[in-house]
């Protein structure tokens, strides 16, 4: 018996492995012996954790004792292979009961997702390098926006520094007067640095770590970076932001990008509208499931229900000068952020995208997982499975 259970675990494509219910192994197939070199006599106890690579084993001990303790074991390891070369493993973790309910032993496999988790690396990698080129390409279109966002207070400064030596001249010197000038000069000289700043935070290369982020404040900042642009294309832009909107936890400048390319989105969209206003509304409120959501809604051309099903898809526009990766990235910010983004024709003219996110990561797990779903949601989700450049 013993015998053909061995050769059954030696059979099985992982490194299978049993352990006594104190989590002494008292067994490992072959296939572990071949991948780490360890000698039958050597790895059982626990000194099988020898191949564990550091940076993973506290971790892992962790895991083993929760394990132990009779929780859910899971979670993906690093292990060193009989050559020196770390690979990934994913380790799972059952208990062996009696008919009473008693513990037996532990079995459990692990199974070589090293590809699988290299190319996920790679993604990853990718993702960050496209939102780089999205900030980028969004900062070209914010020119003239930042350029005129600098000047204001660059031509006070000129102006109060002229009247301020102006007014040090006169005999005798207008020293209240010099003194006010100065002040204005140091206030537009803070108003030019805050200009800056916002902009360094919203296209920077390295993200800053999670914060707690107000997103009624950082969507005020956009709006403001974004006040000229919008102007000049006749823009009238409107905000309903909620008073009791809660903060959440994310990234604060990759937020900002995403609100951002919804309004210029937006923007994009009302272009060539003549015969009628082009209103453009940003809402915040509270949502299902502790969460909260940001509602970009435009009276644009709309969106073509024959494009719908390719909305958020990469490297997919309609327009022009598109390179179709805004709202893709724009989608996948908001998923790392455990939250949602769709769009939706409105009733009258145009469309509304929208992004929903818990206030606490851990309640988007309890909000998705209870199987509740918004009423808008659901009726929205064919345009949801799209994706979307206009």
């Amino acid at each position: 018996m013993e015998n053909g259970y061995s050769r059954f675990a030696d059979a099985l494509p992982g490194l299978v492995w049993t352990a006594l219910p104190d989590g002494h192994v008292d067994f490992l197939n072959q296939r572990w012996h071949a991948y780490t070199g360890q000698r039958h006599d050597v790895a059982l106890g626990h000194d099988w954790t020898a191949s564990v690579h550091p940076d993973d084993l506290a971790e892992w001990m962790q895991r083993w004792s929760a394990m132990l303790a009779g929780k859910p074991c899971e979670m993906d390891v690093r292990l060193r292979r009989h050559d020196g070369v770390f690979r990934w493993f994913q380790f799972r973790a059952a208990a062996w009961r009696d008919a009473g309910g008693a513990i037996v032993k532990w079995c459990g496999v692990l199974t070589d997702i090293d590809h699988a988790k290299r190319a996920e690396e790679a993604l990853g990698k990718l993702r960050s390098e496209l939102a780089q080129v999205a900030r980028v390409t969004s900062l070209g279109a914010l020119t003239a926006s930042i350029a005129h966002e600098v000047n204001q207070p660059l031509s006070g400064i000129i102006t109060n520094a002229s009247t301020c030596l102006r007014m040090l001249g006169t005999d005798p010197p207008n020293i209240d007067g010099a003194r006010e000038t100065a002040r204005r000069t140091i206030r537009d000289g803070h108003r030019a640095s805050d200009v800056i700043t916002r902009l360094r935070a919203l296209f920077g290369r390295h993200s800053p770590p999670a914060e707690w982020v107000d997103l009624n404040e950082a969507t005020r900042e956009v709006m403001a970076l974004s006040s000229s642009e919008l102007h000049r294309e006749r823009v009238i832009p409107s905000s309903e932001l909620a008073d009791d909107l809660p903060s959440v936890s994310g990234d604060r400048a990759q937020l900002q990008q995403v609100i951002l390319y919804l309004l210029l989105n937006a923007l994009e969209a009302m272009r060539t509208v003549v015969d009628r206003p082009r209103q453009l509304m940003v809402k915040t409120n509270r949502d299902e499931g502790d969460c909260v959501r940001l509602t970009v809604k435009d009276a644009g051309i709309g969106i073509d229900p024959q494009n719908m099903e390719r909305l958020f898809d990469a490297f997919y526009t309609t327009k022009s000068g598109g390179m179709g990766i805004g709202l893709s990235v724009s989608r996948s910010i908001i998923e790392s952020h455990h939250g949602r983004l769709w769009a939706a024709a409105n009733d009258g003219p145009g469309v509304s995208f929208a992004f929903s996110i818990p206030t606490h990561p851990e309640s988007t797990a309890r909000f998705h997982g209870s199987g509740a779903i918004h009423t808008d949601m659901a009726m929205e989700a064919p345009r949801r499975r799209a994706g979307a450049s206009r």
